[in-house]
């Protein structure tokens, strides 16, 4: 009793959700199974009514499944899609009351105490859920009663919601396997069975949790629904009364739905990486402007700034009835202290990376971060501008030229540069060379192209103009160039 109002619990069982989360996304006729990798071998994970009636079941090896139904079809099973398509349930299941909570990973809970008379009585509501889940092709098992565990053993032990708890097997008080097994060679099958048996025999054979779940069942111990709060949605849309066509009017709207947008995301301290814009026209037909951000942002006039160029590109057609703006990709951004002093360079470079990146793609936009090695190869590392942060000055020791290569062999004899020597084609005169600069091999890297030992390298001017950059090998005599100063 809670408040003198008899508490419901609506228990739903998705026994084939994986399979039917795929066959909303594609008709497959006959027998399917999903497979999943257990124990190094590939075993059947979920499977739809046609396999079953074939006499295959969950758990089975997929080579017998195969060899009993040789027309059986298969695809790899996906259980984090499986449970983002269940949350979407859980989401949908709040149309009949707002405490709803997981079931384990193929079930949802629902509290539906004060609110079935809302849809007439208990058994309409029930027929509600069933038809719509069947509708939208979710097989689908529904039980009330007035604890979560008689709910829970109605929905997977049952045919209906008339028959008496105590009827059920052990298994539906939800006990690990180990335990019901033990019962069952003790000759105890049946709920009724176990409620005989003295609970101070239980607690000592078996422990608490026998008592703990029966005494829920029963409704003698409270077991609580713990709902799941709904993400937030950084979603927000605009309709007009007459279409609009001018690109001033597009983006007036457009800076009207970010004023909206970005005080929910100061609310969560978050802040928006890509935004999508979705423009529908008149003639049912839709366009969409994707921006990507260099770093988290929620500033409006910022951001509109950076989507002018894709507003431009908008073909209005007959006209624009309505405008949606979405943050799909959202990152941490939390409130800072601010003072008189600020330093807009970071904010600068940030926009004029979002602005390239709409060019030519944000991905395609690389920074030089310095590496711990004294290899030229691997003195740097190449990163994406958008998702790193600019390092401190690198500290370099000696020189290095701005244009590194693969090393190119030229023609030289002795330790020192050569006086004269060929190079791409181009015959050029030594006139100033400094060095040498001996770099040793990373004796615990496997570098094939380190191999040749030691390399004494020199800054070499010539007097045609090109600063070049030239090492010798004194293992395997030879003349490299790698790069070239400004």
């Amino acid at each position: 009793m809670l408040d003198g109002i008899q508490r419901r619990i609506v228990s739903i069982w998705f026994p084939r959700l994986a399979t039917d989360r795929v066959l909303r996304s594609r008709m497959i006729d006959g027998p399917l199974v999903l497979t999943l990798k257990q124990n190094n071998s590939n075993r059947v994970y979920c499977l739809n009514d046609d396999a079953q009636k074939a006499g295959l079941h969950r758990g089975m090896p997929y080579a017998d499944a195969r060899a009993f139904c040789p027309n059986l079809q298969s695809h790899p099973a996906d259980p984090v899609n499986d449970q983002a398509f269940l949350h979407i349930l859980r989401r949908w299941a709040t149309r009949y009351c707002p405490w709803v909570g997981l079931d384990g990973s193929d079930g949802l809970v629902l509290d539906v105490t004060g609110s079935t008379h809302l849809f007439g009585s208990e058994e309409v509501m029930l027929a509600d859920m069933q038809m719509r889940l069947d509708r939208a092709g979710v097989s689908a098992r529904l039980s009330i009663a007035d604890t979560r565990g008689a709910a829970w053993a109605l929905t997977h032990y049952a045919n209906g919601n008339n028959i008496a708890l105590e009827s059920l097997p052990v298994a539906a008080l939800r006990l690990p396997d180990d335990i019901i097994v033990s019962l069952a060679r003790l000759g105890v099958r049946r709920i009724a069975d176990l409620i005989a048996i003295p609970r101070a025999t239980l607690t000592r054979r078996f422990g608490r949790e026998v008592l703990m779940r029966v005494d829920q069942a029963l409704g003698h111990q409270v077991e609580n629904i713990t709902p799941l709060s709904n993400p937030p949605h950084y979603g927000v849309r605009i309709s007009f009364p007459d279409p609009i066509g001018l690109e001033r009017d597009v983006i007036a709207a457009t800076g009207r739905l970010l004023d909206k947008l970005c005080p929910k995301l100061e609310n969560q301290e978050a802040g928006a990486r890509t935004l999508v814009l979705t423009v529908y026209r008149v003639d049912q037909d839709h366009q969409q402007v994707e921006l990507r951000l260099a770093s988290p942002l929620r500033d409006p006039r910022r951001i509109l700034s950076l989507f002018q160029r894709g507003i431009g590109a908008v073909k209005a057609g007959y006209g624009i009835d309505k405008i949606r703006l979405e943050a799909v990709q959202v990152e941490p951004l939390p409130a800072r202290q601010t003072n008189h002093v600020q330093n807009s360079d970071k904010g600068e470079l940030d926009d004029l990376i979002s602005r390239i990146g709409t060019r030519i793609g944000i991905e395609n936009i690389h920074r030089f971060l310095p590496a711990d090695s004294h290899i030229p190869e691997r003195s740097f590392n190449i990163a994406l501008a958008a998702y790193s942060l600019p390092s401190e000055p690198w500290v370099c020791l000696y020189p290095r030229p701005i244009v590194l290569f693969p090393p190119e062999q030229i023609v030289a004899n002795g330790a020192r540069p050569p006086q004269k020597f060929q190079w791409r084609g181009m015959q050029l005169t030594t006139g100033k060379a400094t060095g040498p600069e001996r770099i040793a091999p990373e004796w615990w890297l496997d570098d094939e192209n380190w191999r040749s030992g030691v390399r004494d390298y020199w800054r070499v001017e010539t007097r045609e103009g090109w600063r070049l950059w030239l090492f010798y090998t004194p293992q395997k005599p030879a003349w490299f160039v790698q790069g070239q100063f400004a």
